[in-house]
Parts: C-alpha cells; sequence; structure tokens
C-alpha cells in the first residue's frame, strides 16, 4: 500500500482553526480515501454522502457563528471517526455482523451521542468478529477484514473494521469494544495505539454485549495524544449504565515508573516476534532508563483460560438469549462453537470459577506492590489467513496470550506501536497497570510512542513527538479542591511532581489580589518563596491553579514543611481559593529572606537569577 498522510485528530484541529482546511474537506478526503483503498469488508454500514455533507455544513456554519470558541465547545470539532457494528447508532441499523439479528435503535450509545456532542463527524460503522467473538477479523459473512498493509494476513479482531478504517487513513480515530483483547490486537496488528480503559470508565450502555461483566468500549487512533483527547470526551459516569463506575484516577510516579515483564515469553515459534520485542526493551532500558524485572506470568495465563475454558463463555450465552437456538445457522460455525460450550458449565461451575478468579486477582495485587506497569508483547506471532481458516480457534487463542487475562483482573492497558519486525510486519508493546491508572499508561505510552516515532510514521505520517508537559487528567468525577501554588509547585519546577502524584490537573495561570508581598525563603531546599498577605504596599502575584482530588489533598498538605502552609488566598477576580502561605516569621528582618515582591512572581525571579 502506498504512503499516504492519515488525518489525525490534532492536525485537523489545527487546519480548522488557522481555516487551512474545513469539515467538507475532510469529508471529501475520507470519501476518496475509502474508495481508494477499495477494501469493501472493511465496512457494514457508512453514511450516505449528503448526510456527511449536511453535518460538515452545519459545523461550519457553527464555527462562523462562534469563532475559535466552538473548540471549546466541540473539542472533536470535524474529525471523523468510524464505531464498531456493535455500537448503536440512532436511526442505523446494529447488525454485530449478524444480518438476522439487526435492529435499528432510537438512540445512540451514550459515547457515540458524547462524540456527536464534541462535534465528530461518523462516517460509518465497521465490521467485527460476528458477536465480537474472536482475536482474529475473519469471522463475519461481510468477508475477513484485511490487515491494511500485508492483505494476506488478519487485521485482528474483533474490532477489525475499526482498526483499519484508521490505519487506511479514512478517520482519524474509531471505536472498538475489548472484552479478551479486541482493542488491542488489531492496534498491534496495524500499527496504532489501542486504548483499553479501565471497566466502569466509559459507559456500555448501547452497546450490544459479548461478555456484559468484561465488556469495554476501546479507542483505536495513530498516537497517544489522540486516543486521550478521545477518551476524555467519552469518560463520563454514566447513572443509566449499571457497570457505570466513577473511576478513582491514579497519579503520576515520582520518577520513572517501576516496570515488569513476564518472567517467560511464548512467541509459539515466531523468531522475528521474539526479536521485537527484545529490541523494544532494549530501546526502553538505553533511551528511557527503565529496567524492567521479571514477574511471575502462571497466574496470568491461569486467568486467562477461565475466559474461555472456563464459565465466562456461558456470559456471550447468555447475550444472545434465544437467538443463539433460534437462528442458529445464522451464527458463524466458529463463533457458535465457542460459545456452545457455555452448555459445558452449570451455577456450581460459575462459582468455582469467581472463587478461583478471587485467588488470583490476590495475585495480581501484589504483583503491582513491586511494580507500576506490566509491558508485554501485544501479540505473540501474526498469522496469515489461510492458516487462521485452516484452523480457527487454536491460532486465535495464541492471539490471546497477552490480552485475555487483562479485563478478568480489572486492569487497564494500552497498546503501543514500537519497532517493526526484521520481515516488516507491525508490531508493539503493551502497557498494562491496575484500574485507574489509564493516565500513568497514556503518559508512558506517548513517551514510548515517540522514541519510534521514526518507524511509526514511515508508512502513515501520523505519530507527534510526545508534549513537554505529562499528559493532563481526566476530567474528574470526584470532589476537588482548587489549590493555588506559587513557587516550587509551578509547571516545571521541581516539586511539580507533588502535584501530579496526587492527580491534581492544572486549569490556568492567574495572579492574586494586589495585597500581597513575594520573599525568597532563606535556607530552603529546593529554593522556595514565601507569599504573605499585606495591608500596605502589595501587588498581585503569579500563581497557578491547580484542581486537587479530595481523597488526595490531605496526604498533599501533610507534605508542605514549615514555615509554609496551606491557607485562604483572593484572586485577582475577587475569588478566594486555597493556596500557599507563609508563617510571617519566616520573612522578617533577621530572616534572611529576599522581597523580590517587584518580580511579579517566583519564574521572573529566576528568570532574573540566570539573567
Amino acid at each position: 500500500m502506498p504512503k499516504f498522510a492519515s488525518p489525525t485528530v490534532k492536525g485537523l484541529l489545527r487546519a480548522y482553526a488557522d481555516r487551512s482546511s474545513t469539515p467538507t474537506q475532510t469529508v471529501a478526503s475520507a470519501l476518496a480515501r475509502i474508495d481508494e483503498i477499495d477494501r469493501p469488508e472493511v465496512w457494514i454500514l457508512r453514511v450516505p454522502p449528503a448526510d456527511l455533507e449536511t453535518r460538515a455544513r452545519a459545523l461550519e456554519a457553527l464555527f462562523d457563528e462562534q469563532g475559535s470558541a466552538i473548540f471549546e465547545r466541540m473539542p472533536l470539532f470535524g474529525v471523523p471517526f468510524a464505531v464498531k457494528d456493535n455500537i448503536d447508532v440512532a436511526g442505523l441499523p446494529t447488525t454485530a455482523a449478524c444480518d438476522p439479528f439487526s435492529y435499528t435503535p432510537d438512540a445512540s450509545s451514550f459515547a457515540v451521542q458524547r462524540l456527536l456532542d464534541a462535534g465528530a463527524i461518523l462516517i460509518g460503522k465497521t465490521n467485527l468478529d460476528q458477536f465480537a467473538t474472536g482475536l482474529v477479523g475473519t469471522r463475519s459473512p461481510y468477508g475477513a477484514v484485511r490487515n491494511t498493509e500485508f492483505p494476506l494476513r488478519v487485521s485482528g479482531g474483533s474490532s477489525s473494521g475499526s482498526a483499519v478504517s484508521v490505519a487506511a487513513g479514512c478517520v482519524a480515530f474509531s471505536l472498538g469494544t475489548d472484552t479478551a483483547g479486541s482493542g488491542r490486537v488489531p492496534a498491534g496488528f496495524n500499527g496504532l495505539v489501542g486504548l483499553k480503559p479501565s471497566l466502569g470508565l466509559v459507559s456500555k450502555r448501547g452497546v450490544v454485549p459479548a461478555c456484559r461483566t468484561l465488556d469495554t468500549i476501546s479507542v483505536f487512533a495513530h498516537d497517544v495524544d489522540d486516543a486521550w483527547r478521545v477518551l476524555n470526551e467519552i469518560a463520563c459516569f454514566d447513572p443509566l449504565d449499571g457497570y457505570s463506575r466513577k473511576i478513582a484516577a491514579r497519579g503520576l510516579p515520582r520518577g520513572e515508573p517501576r516496570v515488569g515483564v513476564p518472567d517467560a515469553l511464548e512467541f509459539f515459534g515466531d523468531a522475528a516476534a521474539s526479536q521485537a520485542f527484545a529490541a523494544a526493551l532494549d530501546t526502553l532500558s538505553t533511551r528511557l532508563h527503565l529496567t524492567a524485572q521479571p514477574v511471575d506470568f502462571a497466574p496470568l495465563k491461569a486467568v486467562s483460560a477461565l475466559l474461555y475454558d472456563g464459565p465466562w463463555v456461558a456470559e456471550r450465552r447468555a447475550a444472545l438469549g434465544d437467538f443463539f437456538d433460534s437462528h442458529h445457522e445464522a451464527i458463524d460455525p466458529t463463533v457458535a462453537k465457542v460459545i456452545g460450550k457455555a452448555n459445558q458449565f452449570s451455577a456450581v461451575d460459575l462459582f468455582n470459577g469467581q472463587y478461583a478468579l478471587a485467588d488470583l486477582k490476590r495475585h495480581a495485587e501484589s504483583l503491582f506492590d513491586d511494580i507500576d506497569v506490566l509491558i508485554v508483547p501485544t501479540t505473540p506471532t501474526h498469522p496469515l489467513i489461510a492458516d487462521v481458516q485452516a484452523n480457527p480457534v487454536e491460532l486465535n487463542s495464541q492471539l490471546g496470550t497477552y490480552t485475555n487475562f487483562v479485563n478478568l483482573l480489572d486492569l487497564c492497558a494500552l497498546s503501543v506501536p514500537c519497532q517493526r519486525r526484521h520481515d516488516g510486519l507491525h508490531a508493539g508493546v503493551t502497557l498494562i497497570a491496575p484500574s485507574g491508572a489509564d493516565r500513568l499508561l497514556a503518559d508512558l505510552g506517548a513517551r514510548i510512542q515517540a522514541l519510534f516515532a521514526t518507524d511509526a510514521t514511515s508508512t502513515t505520517g501520523a505519530a507527534e513527538a510526545r508534549p513537554t508537559t505529562p499528559i493532563a487528567p481526566l476530567p474528574f468525577q470526584e470532589p476537588s479542591v482548587t489549590l493555588a501554588v506559587v513557587g516550587a509547585h509551578l509547571r516545571g519546577q521541581p516539586l511539580n511532581w507533588q502535584l501530579q502524584q496526587a492527580g491534581a490537573r492544572f486549569i490556568e495561570a492567574t495572579h492574586t489580589a494586589d495585597n500581597y508581598r513575594l520573599y525568597a525563603l532563606a535556607n530552603t531546599q529546593p529554593p522556595k518563596p514565601g507569599l504573605v498577605r499585606t495591608t500596605t504596599h502589595g501587588q498581585p502575584i503569579a500563581v497557578e491553579l491547580w484542581d486537587v482530588p479530595l481523597r488526595t489533598f490531605g496526604q498533599f498538605v501533610a507534605e508542605v514543611p514549615a514555615p509554609l502552609g496551606i491557607g485562604t488566598l483572593q484572586l485577582a477576580d475577587g475569588l478566594t481559593v486555597k493556596g500557599f502561605i507563609c508563617e510571617p516569621s519566616a520573612v522578617g528582618d533577621d530572616s534572611g529572606a529576599l522581597d523580590i515582591t517587584s518580580f511579579g512572581g517566583w519564574l521572573a525571579y529566576l528568570d532574573s537569577l540566570k539573567a
């Protein structure tokens, strides 16, 4: 496949902002690209071109009316996307790759509606392994979805069409679902980022369930930043989804995260895959100074076995209800064989399986006592379509080696493209961490992807360098405290890591009211200022406002050393917030403190020292 420039979320938003492109032009490019690649098996249904043009022109009218403010109201303004056809879109059939099962919903899924409200443009619905049962992308009456660059090889499943629609440059991002790896395996095979959120972070209302307790919507994108932008829009508590949760987000660790790798790696004889993973680990060690420690992988493999060889397969059978019996002939034979295994298990088996899983979860919890992130190959091998069709169950099972256990253990995951295999096929790593560590994975994943940007851009031109600041937390779904920081906790300063560790979110740079004075304190390491309220001769002092989760605020305050403390500050706009204050005795005549009020802020004072 020839090289091409794929649309990215950030690239499109920049183009719209400087008016070098319009949503109408983007839609035309998407349709032209779909025609160019000539992959009809990717799509189950496409939105009519006239409807796309109407949507694009409506967005352009809003831009003309509101100007750049539209990008705050609609963070995904004019960005084309696709959704897996087990996710509801109002007025469009949902087939789950089975026509007799098809129904037309009146409402879009919770996640799709949020994307539409954010300004994104839906191009169509994509093919999948029927009823989201498979990791190969070949189990569909609409045809086997071929790999983007290597059409004789599988694209990965079950979110096959969603991955290829992004990798082939038709859309900027897509939604898939992930129960056992369906949002990660296709990403690995097609050189994409596959973001599998913590369970419950994204509502699955309006999604045809595979295993309702384990399913989650996932995101495919060209880079981590794009995927994170999408997650920012769809990560929202949904009170109408019984499995939606307000996830307690974890902060970033100080310094590099502790990483682990399986103590026994399996590649099923694929030397190229083994070499690619070893090369990726070597790069992470030499460039990011991540030293991976071996972890016992056997219990995680035991969890994987529970998913398809244990009673959880009955949940797939429950999802289909009477349809499994009344329309058995419409179900893909391999899918029917997998789901039909449910008849082997009883309610007693289910409880015994839950007991076994509870014990294995304890192992996983102890594993993450010693590491922050588990790094695994996204896939152990990359089979040919013909080989999968000849041996559909065994080769499919192999692809779940490093994915199947994740949702059963309530972990989050992020697959990232790395250095290609020596035979040219895509290869990557998957980062895995406990629930709530989505931001940690995104931050580390962005840095890892940047290391391999030359390789990642060799066919798509899509990867961009990681931002110089950590990836911002997701919007809070919990109580928080607004905190004003004035010195060593500012962005780029030596104690800012404490805010990152607390999971704080930057709000804005602003100023205090005009009744404060600022001092460079004596004998503090790292150097710190002291902010003191005064009744005379004060002036506004530059501060940053941060949102700190209430559950971590106490620990943060406990680490503030004397003579500093947390009190109440008045801002230039008249609002009051919590903020750093200083004991008056620390800035007295005999304290050695230097009055730096005239600089208007700590950073300006530091700049003067450099000058």
